[in-house]
């Protein structure tokens, strides 16, 4: 074999280890693209759902309180001289001010 020819051999060689390397670098890359694509989807539909809730909390009558600990609706406060909110699970109670300043001053009252 001539030098001319083991120089066009060589050539070769490195030309089809270049487009090996290329095949693998465009897989690679539509690869990512994929994953990107699909995390891109994930988070438009996350998106979407957390759209959906805070629309659906907005559209809630104003009327309506939720407890942050279990996320039902409370209920009226049976209790005549107290009233408020109260969770069904008694996660805790809500009251208006007044309601508020007529406890501390009942409390107040009450501790001479």
């Amino acid at each position: 074999m001539s030098n001319g020819e083991k120089d066009k051999l060589g050539e070769k060689l490195h030309d089809v280890e270049a487009a090996r390397e290329n095949e693998w670098a465009r897989r690679r890359d539509q690869e990512l693209l994929e994953k990107l694509r699909e995390a891109a989807h994930d988070n438009e539909a996350a998106r979407r759902r957390d759209q959906a809730s805070i629309e659906k909390f907005h559209n809630q009558p104003a009327s309506v309180a939720i407890c942050p600990e279990c996320k039902q609706e409370l209920v009226p406060n049976t209790d005549e001289r107290v009233g408020g909110m109260i969770c069904p699970q008694r996660h805790g109670a809500w009251f208006g001010w007044d309601t508020v300043a007529r406890i501390m001053n009942d409390f107040a009252h009450t501790k001479k």
